[in-house]
């Protein structure tokens, strides 16, 4: 979502020892996988339209809550 002259994004990363394996950024609605198992991770997300359309409207539930929370803490020091 844009505030003001900010557009906010929700980006999940996924990792294992250290190393990304997948990672789901609202600018593009959909998991990427960066390895063999992030591949099919990714696949399979992907083919659960429920699940996608939770991810997809994150941007708004969750990083909208939680920038009103963080701004006064975090933008007008």
């Amino acid at each position: 979502f844009i505030n003001g002259t900010e557009k906010v994004r929700y980006v999940q990363r996924l990792m294992y020892n250290r190393e990304e394996y997948a990672r789901f950024d609202s600018d593009v609605g959909r998991y990427e996988g960066f390895n063999p198992y992030g591949e099919i991770q990714a696949q399979y997300w992907n083919s659960v339209p429920e699940y996608m359309e939770q991810q997809r409207t994150s941007v708004d539930w969750f990083c909208g809550h939680n920038y009103k929370i963080s701004t006064p803490f975090l933008v007008e020091r």
